[in-house]
């Protein structure tokens, strides 16, 4: 049995990386992954521009300027963002002893090199007393002081998220290039599932497996098909044949254990996948299966809805990233402090659903069974507990929470 480790490396060695691009508009690039580096090609701002409301003033005629010995100075101008620099300010060439209203993000004409707020002064309109000195480049935004022209803003292989593309919007780019979606198919085994919809007859359970891992790759840089077929070797074998036609990847639940009716192992043989790892020192899902099919990932999960979506959430991340160069799809391991003793060593390591929150994590349901669902609600990570391992209150534990992009 492999540690999972080893397993994800085995899996993604060699996985063909995807290099197809399409053009979007920017501001419905919400979750696809960046083909190319964004390069700004203007400064931002692209000119110095006041932070506040206020006076634009030369620094030198303001020294010693105080409340109790104001200086009072010409105001020559307003401006407000968006207005250019008003001509009488440009045609003057002597600026000694004026100022010029200015409001938030409004340009700093040329000649003046500091912002005093409209809080130090008179707020006068034609002539202005200043209430106190200050320096030079006070509440202003320089040329560059954001993003510098020239500089690569957002890296090849980011997911753009609504601060990416905020970003990009700021450097006045409409379209970026983005990789193409990465196509996945999910195929159900078990002649004992029903669709959602269908009447729930004696020994038949609904399938809601492939309901939960289609809402997960329900996202912009995916298509996600689903296929329920039968306890069938003929059909399975066809039906993973012709989603690897039109898939990148491809994930099997159910069939993976020893019973009569487990038919992936014998159905990989016939295809002709290269078993990569057939059982995991890891519960649940302990007999997932790893292979490729002509160079690309099949995933072969457990039909226990547990089981299927921890190890979906253990591997899927990894083999995303490889294919797209993306980071963000992996899942986070980080360290936790757990808030009530748990009992209950393994023989093997497990993962146990829970809930974590400012640093600290807890075991929110008792019921930690691989054919349990509905402890997933309230669920947002996996404590990773070694084999054999108690831990107490305030005890530190591994934790990998479930990956935010598909949750």
């Amino acid at each position: 049995m492999k540690e999972v480790e080893d397993a994800i490396k085995a899996l993604i060695h060699g996985l063909p990386v995807i290099d197809d691009r399409e053009t979007v508009f920017t501001y419905e690039s919400s979750g696809r992954v960046l083909a190319e580096d964004i390069i700004s090609k203007i400064d931002v701002p692209s000119f110095s521009k006041s932070a506040m409301d206020g006076y634009a003033v030369r620094s030198e005629d303001i020294s010693g300027a105080s409340f109790d010995d104001p200086v009072t100075l010409e105001v020559i101008a307003s401006i407000y963002a968006g207005d250019s620099v008003p001509v009488e300010v440009k045609e003057r060439s002597d600026l000694k002893g004026t100022a010029v209203r200015i409001m938030t993000g409004g340009i700093i004409p040329e000649g003046f090199d500091t912002v005093i707020k409209q809080e130090d002064t008179d707020y006068g309109e034609d002539e202005v007393k200043i209430l106190r000195s200050q320096p030079s480049c006070v509440n202003i935004c320089k040329v560059g002081e954001d993003i510098r022209k020239g500089s690569i803003v957002i890296p090849a292989g980011t997911l753009i998220r609504r601060s990416e593309a905020g970003v990009i919007g700021s450097l006045g780019i409409p379209e970026v290039s983005v990789l193409r979606k990465v196509r996945v198919s999910v195929i159900s085994t078990g002649s004992e599932l029903l669709n959602a919809g269908e009447s729930l007859t004696e020994g038949k359970i609904y399938n809601n497996i492939s309901v939960l891992l289609k809402t997960a790759l329900d996202k912009p840089a995916f298509t996600a098909d689903t296929m329920l077929v039968p306890d069938d070797e003929d059909i399975i074998v066809q039906s993973i044949r012709k989603a690897f036609e039109v898939s990148d990847v491809v994930i099997t639940t159910g069939g993976v254990s020893v019973g009569k009716k487990d038919l992936i192992p014998s159905v990989l043989d016939r295809i002709g996948a290269v078993k990569l790892f057939s059982g995991i020192n890891i519960k649940p899902g302990s007999p997932t299966v790893g292979a490729h099919y002509n160079g690309k990932a099949l995933m072969c999960l457990s039909g226990n809805p547990y089981a299927a979506v921890a190890n979906f959430d253990l591997y899927m991340g990894h083999v995303i990233s490889e294919m797209t160069g993306c980071d963000a799809f992996k899942p986070v391991r980080e360290t936790a402090v757990l808030t009530a003793r748990y009992g209950k060593p393994s023989n093997v390591r497990r993962l146990v659903r829970a809930y974590v929150r400012s640093g600290k994590v807890t075991v929110n349901t008792p019921d930690q069974a691989s054919s349990v669902m509905s402890s997933f609600l309230g669920s947002n990570c996996y404590i990773d507990f070694p084999k054999g391992s108690e831990k107490n209150a305030g005890d530190e534990v591994d934790i990998i929470r479930i990956p935010e992009v598909f949750s």
